[in-house]
């Protein structure tokens, strides 16, 4: 048999799955050569992505309650985000983008600093070193070449970083995307490119994005490996981004990875999603939902029994509570803070800004 140039590039045929949509433990086609992550993990996992959802849940009802200004919710894609954090060291860095407040919650980050950015706050909320967390990035796939650079400079200095850069579909049309890609792959940078593919740029599916079969594909121009992904199945997300991170943190370079999952709310609560997507294509994802997959999962495998559930239910709870009564009023921002902290010294044109700015307000 011939083996083509560049084939051992290009990402499985399906998207790597271990647990299937019923909870069964997939067939071995599926898995691309991953093996099934032990209870233990799969159970933290578990616990994460509860506790995840009831986070998404808590903040989605404080944009209704006027206590915060925007929330991108997550609802669907919880375990890409859980399992990508939790396969990485304490001692990797986490570049997210602003759907990613699950992410931030999972890595131990105090929930009421993750959302300190989204009530409109100037600053982020967390420290980014102590957490070894880029601030959440909103404009597309301007974090990836960041990403490149922290992981270039670690593999400088013979550091075993890794870094991990969350990015949307609608990131990949970005040139951000294309120079951090390109960079990484010449340069073998310790950097994985973690594509969660929600079907939807705001309102641009998929397909007006890209003609490639997929955008794991798109790896093979940059020379590096290209992984499907089922982005809910947490196991499959645990395994592949471990394996991505041990090549990189091996000197193998980065991979690029694409989670197929799905955005079951509006893009913000600013958006009316049904004026571009129908309810049976929501309904169909809703069947394929992470957290029913794993928990049917661990019932069957005798790792998750009723008070387990209902422990970690408790605990998902209380969590969410502390974040209500922790969580500050919504106070008016000054508009000063607009011409804040910009330069060192405000510029004449920033003073010309300011002042009829406050003109305006008088």
């Amino acid at each position: 048999m011939v083996v083509k140039p560049g084939s051992e590039l290009l990402p499985t045929a399906r998207p790597i799955q271990l647990i299937d949509e019923n909870g069964d433990r997939a067939t071995r086609p599926r898995s691309g050569g991953h093996t099934l992550p032990p209870a233990d993990a799969l159970l933290a996992a578990y616990r994460a992505l509860v506790v995840g959802r009831r986070f998404d849940q808590q903040a989605s009802s404080l944009v209704k309650q006027g206590r915060l200004a925007v929330y991108p919710s997550s609802h669907g894609q919880e375990a890409s985000e859980v399992g990508a954090v939790l396969a990485l060291r304490p001692t990797d860095w986490l570049f997210p983008t602003y759907r990613d407040s699950v992410a931030l919650v999972t890595r131990g980050i105090d929930p009421v600093e993750v959302l300190t950015l989204l009530r409109g706050d100037w600053h982020c909320g967390y420290d980014p070193a102590a957490h070894r967390t880029a601030p959440q990035c909103t404009p597309l796939a301007t974090q990836a070449p960041h990403a490149v650079g922290v992981g270039y400079a670690a593999r400088a200095k013979g550091e075993d970083t890794v870094v991990l850069a969350f990015l949307g579909d609608g990131a990949t049309s970005e040139g951000d995307f294309h120079e951090a890609l390109n960079f990484a792959a010449v340069f073998r940078a310790p950097v994985v490119f973690f594509v969660q593919n929600n079907q939807y740029a705001i309102s641009v599916p998929l397909d007006r994005q890209t003609a490639a079969p997929s955008l794991a594909h798109k790896a093979v121009g940059y020379g590096v490996p290209g992984v499907g992904v089922d982005g809910n199945d947490v196991a499959a997300v645990l395994a592949v981004v471990g394996r991505a991170a041990e090549r990189a943190r091996a000197g193998e370079g980065p991979t690029l990875i694409e989670a197929h999952t799905y955005r079951i709310e509006a893009h913000t609560n600013a958006d009316d999603a049904t004026r571009y997507r129908a309810d049976g294509e929501v309904a169909a994802w809703l069947r394929r939902d992470p957290v029913e997959r794993l928990t049917a999962h661990l019932r069957r495998t005798g790792a998750l029994d009723d008070a387990g559930i209902a422990a970690v239910a408790d605990e998902a709870e209380r969590h969410a509570a502390d974040l209500r009564d922790r969580l500050p009023a919504q106070t008016p921002p000054d508009p000063a803070e607009l011409f804040a902290h910009v330069y060192a010294a405000p510029t004449p044109q920033l003073r010309e800004q300011a002042a009829r700015l406050a003109a305006e307000e008088n």
